[in-house]
């Protein structure tokens, strides 16, 4: 493992105060910075309090509780970032990633519940530096098992305080939802219920690696940004000198199999980071108790929503006060279908996910005509694009006659040649091309970039496929070797694209677009190995198709 030195800066928090093992009374109307929420009730508030782990490292710990006493239940939020928002902090984002200071007490450590709304509804917050982070003691450890049996010790550490009943909940955005998939996958045996809300739960294929395409870019900004005494694992590092899988990411890939407690999974088809992995763990969890809500808004400024955070507490108080409140009744899958040309559908309840009536249906790829047909194409032909230019692209379109919902798993099959290499990086974008023939575009929040539909990647040389976890809808890779292109070899890929659910009206165009390049999820273009033309070969022995999910009662589209 590869690690390299923390951003130390004193190892204090902007707006924090020096560290100090401290107890003091938030009365009721406090205001931590004008403009901000004031607190709507007492709060006892214990700074700095150190945790002994298994292996006798100390990390430290805020805790916010209600002053009236008696025991109540915790909601742990478990980050790198800092016990009070550290360097990572709404105002540091354009607009507040959508979030206004006004609807917050500014207490909650970044992408956390807020302390003062809890403390108010008769739960403590707690919010740990994980070891390492600031004054905890070791190094920082990017997800993993051992990050887990950390988080495991302090939620045993917590059920035996005197203000416990003994039920612990996790919940958070991002590197908070990521981590809840580690940690309950350890089954502490107090931890009651998970709120994972957006976050990934496979480091390799979901982040550093995407298709086995190194994009590394914003990953070494956030590890930049780590601050502590010592150090912090270098994932980055690890996937310049490991590419391929092998212990280490495996490590990385949370064994949600193993949870069996209620969750709480929240998603968004627009998510560049978070997207898919969201919808993975949510079908790989094994908990007979799980809810997925799929919202059209930004996870920070759903998170701190007035009916997101009712919707918790819903969940939160049947599975850690044990209210009996109905949240049972609450539909398994609640779906949002996206629609930029009118109005999405919010909340459709559905049963699980992806939805069992689906019908996926293959439009071949005719290279002849640039277009999409639901028959195979007789005709062989070849589309190619220069891979070295940064507009290297070719795209195939589909007009649909009549309204078209497609929700779900989108796969593309491409045979293709790298005549002048032997290998390619191939960039996929489904998009939504309205009557007048502008792509459709949806901002979210002006921290996340436009999305403009359903993508995907792949390194042509990682082609190689697991067939046990394959499915007919979503090609799994294996990402164990690597198998170059022979001179002038024509092979079949198969190249998975994140789920996604939008509205096609009648008269609107589906386009693919297949690419020599992209831009990171949130930065600059991605570094490829591209060189000369990439040729795809389409018709007659060359079944390209792209597969879609078809909602049965829209199958006459086609």
């Amino acid at each position: 493992m590869q690690f390299r030195k923390a951003t130390s800066a004193g190892t204090s928090e902007p707006g924090y105060p020096d560290f100090q093992t401290t107890k003091t009374i938030l009365l009721k109307g406090f205001v931590k910075i004008p403009g901000a929420l004031p607190l709507p009730c007492d709060i006892i508030f214990e700074r700095d309090v150190p945790v002994k782990l298994r292996d006798g490292v100390v990390l430290y710990t805020d805790i916010f509780r209600p002053a009236l006493g008696g025991k109540v239940p915790a909601v742990v939020c478990w980050s790198p970032y800092g016990k009070s928002a550290g360097d990572a902090r709404m105002d540091s984002f354009p607009n507040r990633g959508g979030v206004p200071l006004s609807s917050v007490s500014a207490m909650e450590k970044f992408e956390a519940p807020d302390p003062a709304y809890w403390c108010n509804h008769g739960y403590a917050v707690v919010n740990p530096d994980i070891r390492g982070a600031l004054h905890s003691e070791g190094d920082i450890h990017c997800w993993g098992r051992f990050d887990a049996l950390d988080a495991r010790d302090l939620i045993e550490w917590l059920a035996a305080r005197d203000w416990c009943q003994g039920k612990i909940g996790l919940a958070g955005n991002s590197w908070l939802a990521i981590s809840q998939w580690f940690i309950a996958a350890e089954q502490p045996p107090h931890l009651a219920a998970i709120a994972p809300w957006e976050g990934i739960d496979d480091v390799y294929r979901d982040s550093l690696m995407r298709g086995g395409i190194p994009d590394l870019a914003f990953t070494d900004g956030i590890l930049g940004r780590m601050r502590g005494k010592n150090r912090v694992e270098d994932t980055a590092a690890m996937a310049r000198r490991y590419p391929l899988m092998n212990e280490y990411w495996e490590d990385k890939i949370a064994r949600v199999e193993n949870i069996h407690i209620p969750a709480y999974v929240s998603a968004t088809w627009t998510n560049s980071l978070h997207t898919h992995g969201t919808f993975n763990a949510f079908r790989r969890l094994a908990s007979n108790e799980k809810w997925l809500r799929v919202h059209n808004s930004h996870e920070w400024p759903d998170l701190y929503s007035s009916a997101a955070t009712e919707d918790l507490r819903k969940f939160f108080d049947r599975y850690l006060r044990g209210v009996k409140n109905g949240w049972e009744s609450t539909p398994r899958v609640r779906l949002t279908i996206l629609d930029p040309s009118g109005h999405d559908v919010l909340y459709r309840p559905e049963k699980e996910f992806p939805l069992a009536r689906t019908q996926y249906t293959k439009l071949y790829l005719d290279a002849e005509a640039n277009g999409l047909s639901p028959a195979p194409v007789a005709k062989a032909a070849t589309a190619r694009y220069n891979s070295e230019s940064p507009d290297g692209h070719v795209a195939f379109n589909h007009r649909f006659d009549r309204d078209t919902e497609l929700t779900g798993y989108f796969k593309l099959h491409l045979w293709v040649q790298a005549p002048a290499a032997d290998d390619m990086d191939l960039f996929v974008d489904i998009q939504k091309v309205d009557a007048a023939g502008q792509v459709a575009q949806i901002v979210t929040s002006p921290a996340n970039p436009a999305y403009t539909g359903p993508k995907g990647r792949i390194r042509v040389s990682q082609r190689r496929l697991d067939p046990a976890r394959s499915t007919p809808w979503e090609p799994y890779l294996t990402h164990t070797v690597s198998e170059p292109l022979a001179p002038a070899q024509i092979v079949p890929v198969e190249i998975s694209l994140w789920p996604a659910s939008m509205l096609w009206h009648a008269g609107e165009q589906l386009r693919v677009v297949i690419a020599s390049g992209a831009a990171s999820s949130v930065g600059p273009a991605i570094p490829t190995i591209n060189r000369g033309d990439h040729v795809i070969h389409a018709g007659g022995e060359y079944d390209s198709f792209l597969q879609i999910p078809l909602i049965p009662a829209n199958r006459a589209a086609l």
